[in-house]
């Protein structure tokens, strides 16, 4: 396709140059899109596209997707809209907004679904997410349209209940077990009453009266689901419960009357204990769940509650929400750090397991960043706070971890799909059951009654609904014990299939920070002053060599003259004017452009770039003086962890833009199976596409803000965080740490869940395909088993249990990371 014109749109909410970052990150990944320039002064984006290529709708969605705003917020100045803005109204002009919000009322995965497409139909409505297994709506919407009581009043008319997450009821458990001791009190007693008889004759009304209460009490909540699902136009698990509640006690009390002439056997206690096995089973679902979003509950309540405010010198004891960024806060020993802030005084010890997974505490000084909800362990603290409320760390990891939670995995589109057709499938497998039974069989219609009442409720949609969700739940809080931040539960689950990881060199694989390995000078000049002249020319400069020749001069406590006239030469290296003598300080070709010889050293020098390392050469008076060694450290594990991801499979691939020579002795030493040299930093993104070409399912790993646009086009993206500004990271996982044997680990708990979720998905298949026809009574003419209703209604509740319980054990995977 041909190279197409060059769109201009609006971009607003950006503060920095990770902003902008982020923003080009997003345009990039668009296809279509050749080339992005994003200017936070002028707060728009120049992007030129192929022809045809993308149009201006896609480009504005792409920058509201990625957390942007498209239009002016009504407080900036800059709101008098330009003419080139978006159309009033359009989706992609207006600031998307996000809201997570509680529910109540939901009894399976059918009920999920309902309120989804409820609210995604919804004028200004984008999406809307809705996680069964941690009762989280998400929805991402256009606030100049809706506001949130719009959304939960239409929750709401759907006959389920949504309130603002912070406000939500967490006693499910408490009031599912006051519900479960009441059924049990009064159905308890009908079995003996059964047997023993007291009231002669009359027993059989005293056990009727006491099914009936449990019926329209303990077992009112299944017909208002019922109620609610039928009224929708779906069918949840409530209204196979409820026809099989309805079924036994309605002929039972319609035999004890005579209603119609029927006549016989009654059997209240059936719809009684049905009633009671299932509220047994929600109530320890209702446990299980609350395990499995343990995490993020107790990462909450680290938070401080109060802080104090150094006013004048004094001290105050202030609630932590009166704190606003600048002020001075007080830290004593043993405290909770109450925002993130920056030293100003003191030093100490500070414990950043909670947001990091790092054990040992971290040494912090005047000018260190130390982050909101970690502990002081030691020393007293006076710190700025630098950012309060929902812009601390902790805040933003616990709206990166609620957001994958509430995301759903490609895997679950299965169940999701079985859940549409399985109520009325189960309806009509009950149906040929008992017209099977009593029409093409002997047996009678009690029989036949109770076992298509059987097949009614052993059938189960929760346990499908809950594999996938709750899996993730747990996976994503196991990543985040350890600094682990999977953004999506996609990302969660798709790392499993990564077949290639390419990792950038430095900063990733080496700690970017250069040091002088070996000097050389030549004959008639010392060591001390070679050392000595390069240092005097690369005081001046910032570049990471230059610093490290500097470092290494002060450890020497060698002293160098001034230098005057410092220029830079085309990036090849510094000249500049020393002790009246003109002095060069760069690489080889520096060297050939000046015509300074420098044979004597092309042995030593040419070992030490085999190496990898890095040389400087130094002349005065175009006359060779010697040469500097310089090398990047490899960071710590980082060749454990290419062993490691060997060792799963993958093909590790390392990205450079250092010569073929320097890189093929990295790769060496790591143990690489193929390495990516001379790579220009903005053709990350075409190396990462070109293995994407050729079929290969493709992670890169680097820094979140430079590598922003190879780690958007990445299938998946994992960004060596800094632990500072989690949110602000380009990739599908951050880690928070930044330690490189958290690749390898993320990649372990990622297949470790999707192997649990397909354990999960595979049980909820198997025991219905199972239960069902053991319930319609299967394996009665052979083996005379029969399965009765209120087991049936056991077995059901239990399944959904296990299902949760088996995703609970993911936990104990957490010790191995």
């Amino acid at each position: 396709m041909a190279k197409g014109s060059e769109i201009i749109i609006p971009i607003h909410g950006m503060s920095c140059q990770k902003c902008v970052a982020k923003a080009t990150a997003a345009l990039q990944a668009v296809d279509g899109v050749v080339e992005v320039a994003v200017s936070l002064e002028d707060r728009q984006g120049r992007v030129t596209v192929t022809e045809p290529g993308p149009g201006r709708d896609r480009l504005l969605e792409a920058v509201v997707m990625a957390g942007f705003q498209a239009v002016a917020p009504p407080a900036h100045e800059e709101a008098e809209a330009a003419p080139d803005t978006a159309e009033a109204g359009s989706p992609a002009a207006a600031a998307s907004r996000m809201d997570i919000f509680a529910l109540q009322g939901m009894t399976c995965a059918n009920c999920a679904r309902t309120i989804e497409k409820g609210v995604a139909k919804m004028a200004g409505v984008a999406s809307a997410n809705v996680n069964f297994a941690a009762e989280k709506l998400a929805v991402v919407y256009d606030p100049t349209l809706l506001h949130s009581d719009d959304l939960i009043s239409r929750v709401d008319d759907l006959g389920y209940r949504a309130m603002p997450e912070e406000s939500a009821d967490l006693a499910e458990g408490r009031t599912q077990l006051a519900w479960l001791l009441f059924a049990a009190a009064l159905t308890l007693p009908i079995m003996p009453l059964m047997w023993l008889a007291p009231f002669g004759a009359a027993t059989v009304y005293v056990i009727c009266g006491l099914s009936t209460v449990v019926q329209f009490s303990a077992g009112l909540t299944f017909y208002r689901s019922a109620w609610k699902s039928l009224r929708n136009r779906s069918a949840n698990m409530d209204v196979l419960v409820a026809m099989g509640i309805t079924a036994a006690y309605g002929y039972s009390l319609l035999a004890l009357f005579g209603v119609f002439g029927l006549s016989g056997e009654v059997f209240f206690e059936t719809s009684a204990m049905l009633i009671t096995f299932i509220r047994f089973g929600k109530w320890l679902e209702a446990r299980a769940k609350g395990k499995a979003s343990q995490a993020l509950k107790s990462l909450l309540q680290l938070q401080a509650d109060r802080a104090l405010l150094l006013v004048d010198g004094r001290e105050e004891d202030v609630a932590v929400g009166q704190v606003k960024v600048g002020d001075r806060l007080v830290v004593r020993p043993g405290e909770r750090i109450p925002v993130d802030g920056l030293v100003i005084m003191g030093a100490s010890a500070v414990d950043e397991s909670m947001v990091t997974g790092e054990s040992l505490p971290v040494e912090k000084g005047p000018g260190a960043e130390v982050t909101g909800a970690t502990i002081n362990t030691s020393g007293r603290l006076v710190i700025e706070a630098t950012r309060i409320g929902n812009e601390t760390v902790l805040a933003q990891i616990v709206r990166m971890v609620e957001a994958a939670q509430g995301d759903k995995a490609p895997i679950q589109r299965l169940a999701d799909a079985v859940s549409n057709w399985f109520v009325p499938a189960v309806v009509v497998i009950a149906l040929i059951t008992l017209v099977a039974w009593y029409g093409l069989s002997s047996a009678g219609f009690l029989f036949a009654f109770k076992m298509a009442i059987a097949v009614l409720v052993i059938a189960c949609p929760c346990a499908l609904g809950l594999a996938t969700p709750t899996a993730i739940m747990v996976g994503s809080s196991v990543g985040l014990s350890a600094g682990i931040l999977f953004k999506t539960a996609s990302a969660l689950e798709n790392i499993a299939h990564l077949q290639v990881l390419l990792l950038d060199k430095t900063g990733t694989l080496t700690r970017g920070a250069f040091s002088v390995t070996d000097l050389k000078a030549v004959d008639g000049v010392d060591e001390e002053e070679l050392l000595q002249t390069a240092a005097a020319v690369e005081a001046a400069s910032s570049h990471p060599l230059a610093r490290a020749v500097v470092r290494y001069a002060g450890t020497r406590s060698l002293a160098y003259p001034p230098v005057a006239d410092l220029r830079e030469l085309g990036g090849h290296g510094l000249a500049g004017t020393v002790d009246g003598a003109r002095v060069l300080a760069g690489n080889q070709r520096l060297m050939e452009q000046e015509q300074v010889d420098v044979h004597p050293l092309e042995a030593t020098t040419g070992s030490w770039s085999d190496a990898g390392k890095s040389v400087i050469y130094l002349a005065r008076a175009g006359r060779l003086l010697g040469a500097l060694a310089l090398a990047d450290t490899l960071k710590e594990g980082a060749a454990d962890t290419v062993a490691k991801l060997r060792g799963l499979g993958l093909k590790t691939v390392m990205i450079t833009g250092d010569r073929r020579a320097a890189a093929h002795a990295v790769a060496g030493q790591l143990g690489l199976d193929q390495i990516e040299a001379e790579v220009l930093p903005g053709d990350k993104q075409a190396v990462v596409r070109r293995y994407q070409e050729q079929g290969l399912f493709t992670g890169m790993v680097g820094d979140g803000i430079n590598d922003a646009p190879a780690l958007a086009q990445a299938d998946i993206g994992i960004a060596i965080g800094s632990g500072t500004d989690v949110a602000k990271e380009t990739g599908d996982l951050v880690l928070v740490k930044g330690d490189i044997r958290d690749v390898e680990r993320g990649i372990r708990l990622g297949r470790k869940t999707l192997a649990k979720i397909r354990q999960n998905l595979f049980w909820a298949f198997f025991y219905n395909i199972v239960g069902i026809p053991i319930a319609a009574g299967v394996l009665y003419p052979a083996f005379g088993i029969v399965l009765k209703p209120e087991f049936a209604g056991l077995a059901m509740a239990l399944s959904s249990v296990s299902v949760v319980t088996n995703s609970l054990l993911l936990k104990r995977y957490a010790q191995q990371l």
